[in-house]
C-alpha cells in the first residue's frame, strides 16, 4: 500500500471558525510520548486522504518545521448539517509497539445462492478488532461472498484471511455474512 502522507502547521491564533472559512481545519496531534499539540490542516487534502485511509490506516503527519509523525486517524468530527470535518483527532503510534484498532470488513464477489436462488445476504460484522504493528495494520479485510452457495450458509470471523503479523481478536464463531431464504408472502 502506498505511504500516505498529509502537510499540516501548528495552528494560528484565528479562532476555530475563522479557520474553517480560510478551507483549513483544526487538529490534534498526542499520543505516544507526544505532547499534544494544536495543529491545522488543509480541508481539501484531508477529505482526499481519508477516502484512501479512513481511521485504520498509518498516516505520515508532516508538522511544518519538525519532524514527522506516524499517526492513525483516532477521530474526526462533522457538521451536524453539511458534513464538513470541522475537527481532527490524530494519535501518534510507536512502531515497534503492538496496538489494537477496528478493521473495517469489505465484501467482494457474488454469491450464487444471493444471485440465482433469491437469497438475502445478511451482514452481521461490519469490523473486526485486530492487534498488530502499526506497519502491518490492514486497511481493511476482504471477504469473499462467492463462497457462499447455499441457504444458511456462512463466512465467520475464524475464516477471515489475514497476515500472519496480524492477530484477530474478535471472537472466532462470530458470523461476518450468511445467506438466508427469502421470506414468502401469503
Amino acid at each position: 500500500m502506498e505511504k500516505l502522507e498529509l502537510k499540516a502547521k501548528p495552528r494560528s491564533k484565528l479562532s476555530p471558525n475563522a479557520l474553517r472559512k480560510t478551507g483549513m481545519i483544526p487538529a490534534i496531534v498526542y499520543g505516544h510520548h507526544h505532547k499534544s499539540e494544536n495543529l491545522e490542516i488543509s480541508a481539501a487534502e484531508f477529505e482526499k486522504l481519508f477516502r484512501k485511509a479512513g481511521e485504520s490506516t498509518l498516516v505520515n503527519l508532516n508538522v511544518e518545521g519538525q519532524k514527522s509523525h506516524n499517526v492513525i486517524i483516532q477521530d474526526v468530527q462533522k457538521h451536524y448539517l453539511n458534513s464538513q470535518f470541522i475537527h481532527v483527532d490524530f494519535y501518534e503510534v510507536s512502531m515497534t509497539e503492538k496496538m489494537k484498532a477496528h478493521i473495517p470488513i469489505e465484501f467482494i464477489g457474488v454469491s450464487k445462492a444471493v444471485k440465482e436462488n433469491g437469497g438475502v445476504l445478511i451482514h452481521v460484522v461490519n469490523e473486526v478488532e485486530v492487534e498488530c504493528l502499526p506497519a502491518d495494520l490492514p486497511h481493511n479485510i476482504e471477504v469473499d461472498i462467492s463462497v457462499l452457495a447455499e441457504f444458511n450458509d456462512a463466512v465467520h470471523v475464524r475464516d477471515l484471511k489475514v497476515s500472519d503479523k496480524v492477530k484477530v481478536l474478535t471472537e472466532g464463531n462470530e458470523v461476518v455474512v450468511k445467506v438466508a431464504a427469502p421470506r414468502e408472502i401469503e
